[in-house]
């Protein structure tokens, strides 16, 4: 069974996907982008500005599942630029604790919205 997870405190999706998708005990966390869901507009500034937009955003989607960082176990990063992954993996750092989810980091040719950072989540619900 899957159950459609959302909240308005993150962005909107910007296509037919849902925000989150609860499965069993599984939260899939669609990838998000550094975008203020205030202004549905992209955040300006630097990498470590996208970023702690964007774990802004997954932390108000984990909320409204009953979830925390702390449940996260799977993230997938995506960067536009490679040169950015020292700065975003600081920022990264200080969401979670030990250990640390498993995670890949990978380079792209372009992101929605011409952002620089998007990051999608999997956490385990209680």
């Amino acid at each position: 069974m899957r159950q459609a997870i959302s909240s308005p405190s993150a962005p909107k999706a910007i296509g037919p996907y849902s925000q989150a998708v609860k499965a069993g005990n599984l939260l899939f966390v669609s990838g998000q982008v550094p975008i203020d869901p205030a202004t549905g507009d992209l955040v300006s500034g630097d990498i470590a500005a996208q970023t702690h937009r964007v774990f802004q955003n997954i932390g108000q989607i984990l909320a409204a599942a009953g979830a925390s960082f702390d449940a996260v176990v799977r993230s997938t990063v995506y960067l536009l630029d490679m040169n950015d992954f020292a700065r975003m993996n600081e920022v990264y750092g200080t969401y979670f604790t030990s250990p640390a989810p498993a995670r890949a980091t990978v380079q792209v040719a372009r992101l929605p919205k011409d952002a620089k950072v998007e990051i999608d989540v999997i956490a385990v619900l209680a």
